[in-house]
């Protein structure tokens, strides 16, 4: 019996084995190491919250974005107030292009494990609070083009490893304690005022505390000798002079030649009206776009908007964009609204919002460069076939949610996007939303509201209070994503529902009364079929409904939103909202409120009017499709305040 006992407990063995192997799946190496970063971060503002360390994907994650083989590319966490130290871990994300933790309050050394991160490209840890050596492996980066570090309290010498760096071209080691001499960096312009023991030549001069010791930039060359004669130090002058006009003159054929030229920091006042160059940021040539554009051939138009046009351009190098070319540029506006839209998308990373590439200044003419969307915008897709499923649409909401919530409660400023619409909502080529248009936003403090003479939006989207006084607040965009969510049920234009439902301006009211009656099938888009879960649709026409209450104090906060859309908390809110002491979502003017209204059926969007797929969907989405045509831009001549 022995022998068979054996056998069946190794044949027992084998069986069991494959199943054991099976079930055990391997953490993440990515998720392992942004669990230890976010470890040792305080997060007072809770932006870290989602990140979980039994998710298998972190490209859901807030604060991420991803490649399209799903690798993180960016750690963004921007002006959060975060504290602690800076896991060294971080090494362990290999696939790093950029790492932006500026305006933070993160102390300790900086990892020299982000010396391993061979594809890094953008790294920014300015204005916190980092100590000791800048460390000597940043000199292995050979893929860096943008290193800032200033307003820190390094210490050490100067790293004579950064001058092997081949692509760098925008350094600012400014307002530190660094010391000794600086190496040498052919060609190179760069920030390191504010080391006062920081020496310009090399290690046999002195280096000592002189104000003056460290300029803004500066050539490295060292003299020959301390010990020349008076006359000698007149004739090396005069050469040196007469050789350096030479030089001068070569330098500015060659600068004409030249294609990316280094941006030099701090450098305000330049010849492109006092726009200063970005170094996140690519500076295109007026030329360059113009040929990726075919200039700006009308065949490239992709969509108009309130800002401009937008175009299709192919980059030399191949590289497919959407360039808009913004108009009104005459006086100060322009200026402000390029520079409001420069400085805002350049500190704005969230893996549900549009990212910008570059731009383009001259005299009479600025431009955007953004990525080039193949799945074009959402407005574009409701009406294009095949249909947008039940799940993408829901994914899509909770995207463009997380997308405001950003914007809203974790950008410091905050921006408010005054504009949220399915045109301005794009998706990349996962069908995830990417929210674009919201560098045109109002900066705010941080008080509640803000008051504009300019109101700009699109009809059916724009909120009654910032319609009426011209008052914008957070709440103004929670309105338009309320409409949105309408949209992304119905699968309508809002103007397209209101003629459907006969009366204009009663569409709040009509789709209360649907939800009040619990009809909610009646909304539902007819390219759907019964493809769709009826509580979501329920679910997500409550969160529409409180999105959109007359009045602003009563809508949601974009984290409520973003929470009710997940499934957390939207019994509660929507009880509460029948509690209120202004009448029960009072959602339209007293003159709507006694109409009769009907119950049509929703019709198919395409029965109305033909759409050639090739031509109307928008493959990159920014100010496109027919909303276009109803954007508003009233210019009040006084508002001292509501109405």
């Amino acid at each position: 019996m022995g022998p068979f006992f054996l056998f069946l407990f190794l044949f027992s063995f084998f069986l069991v084995s494959p199943t054991v192997s099976l079930s055990y799946e391997p953490r993440n190496h990515e998720v392992v190491a942004l669990i230890s970063i976010k470890r040792e971060l305080d997060d007072p503002h809770g932006v870290l919250n989602n990140w979980d360390e039994y998710s298998v994907d972190p490209c859901s994650w807030a604060m991420i974005t991803c490649s399209p083989e799903n690798l993180v590319f960016a750690l963004g966490a921007p002006s959060q107030s975060l504290s602690g130290t800076l896991s060294r871990t971080i090494g362990n994300l290999t696939n790093l292009h950029q790492v932006l933790l500026q305006n933070n309050n993160i102390s300790g050394e900086i990892p020299p494990e982000l010396g391993t991160l061979l594809k890094l490209q953008t790294l920014d840890l300015s204005n916190n609070r980092f100590s000791g050596p800048i460390p000597v492996s940043f000199g292995l980066l050979n893929s860096l083009q943008y290193l800032r570090l200033n307003n820190n309290s390094l210490s050490g010498p100067f790293p004579a490893s950064l001058a092997k760096t081949p692509q760098l071209s925008f350094l600012d080691l400014s307002f530190n304690n660094l010391t000794g001499p600086v190496p040498q960096f052919p060609t190179k312009t760069f920030s390191i005022v504010g080391n006062p023991l920081i020496c310009r030549s090399s290690s046999t001069e002195v280096c000592s505390g002189s104000a003056n010791a460290a300029p803004l930039s500066f050539s490295l060359g060292s003299p020959n000798g301390k010990h020349k004669s008076k006359k000698l130090a007149i004739a090396l002058g005069i050469s040196l002079s007469f050789a350096f006009l030479i030089l001068l003159a070569f330098a500015l054929l060659w600068h004409r030649k030249k294609r990316k030229r280094l941006t030099v920091l701090n450098i305000i006042d330049n010849k492109e009206e006092g726009l200063a160059s970005l170094g996140n940021l690519r500076n295109f040539t007026l030329r360059e776009l113009q040929l990726a554009t075919n200039n700006f051939s009308s065949n490239n138009l992709l969509g108009s908007g309130g800002f401009g046009n937008v175009y299709k351009g192919k980059l030399v190098e191949g590289t497919l964009v959407a360039v808009k070319r913004l108009k009104d540029l005459t006086g100060s506006f322009g200026k402000s609204q390029f520079r409001t839209e420069l400085e805002m998308i350049s500190l704005a990373v969230h893996r549900n919002l549009l990212r910008l590439i570059g731009y383009c200044a001259t005299s009479n003419e600025r431009l955007l460069v953004y990525p080039y969307m193949s799945n074009g915008s959402v407005a574009s897709r409701l009406r294009g076939k095949p249909a947008l499923d039940w799940n993408t649409r829901k994914r899509i909401a909770i995207g463009a949610a997380r997308a405001l919530l950003y914007l809203h409660e974790q950008c410091d400023p905050k921006i408010i996007h005054r504009d949220v619409k399915a045109a301005n909502i794009l998706l990349d080529d996962y069908c995830e939303a990417v929210v674009g248009d919201f560098g045109l936003a109002k900066l705010l403090d941080h008080t509640d509201s803000h008051v504009t003479t300019a109101v700009r939006g699109t009809v059916g989207h724009i909120a009654p209070e910032y319609l009426s006084t011209g008052q914008s607040s957070e709440k103004t965009d929670v309105f338009g994503f309320g409409i949105l969510l309408i949209e992304l049920i119905t699968g309508m234009r809002a103007l397209e529902f209101g003629k459907t439902v006969g009366q204009k301006g009663a569409m709040l009211e009509w789709v209360k009364k649907i939800q009040q009656e619990k009809k909610v099938e009646v909304l539902v888009d007819r390219e759907l079929g019964s493809n769709y879960d009826r509580i979501d649709v329920g679910e997500m026409l409550q969160v529409a409904l409180l999105c959109t209450q007359n009045l602003p104090v009563h809508r949601p906060k974009m984290s409520e939103v973003v929470r009710m859309l997940e499934g957390d908390g939207l019994a509660e809110k929507w009880a509460t909202s029948h509690n209120h002491s202004d009448p029960t979502m009072n959602l339209v003017p007293n003159n709507l409120s006694n109409k009769n209204i009907s119950h049509p059926t929703i019709g198919s969007k395409h029965d109305g009017k033909s759409h050639d797929q090739s031509s109307s969907v928008f493959r990159t989405g920014m100010d496109e499709d027919d909303d276009d045509e109803y954007s508003l831009d009233y210019y009040a001549m006084e508002l001292s305040g509501p109405r």
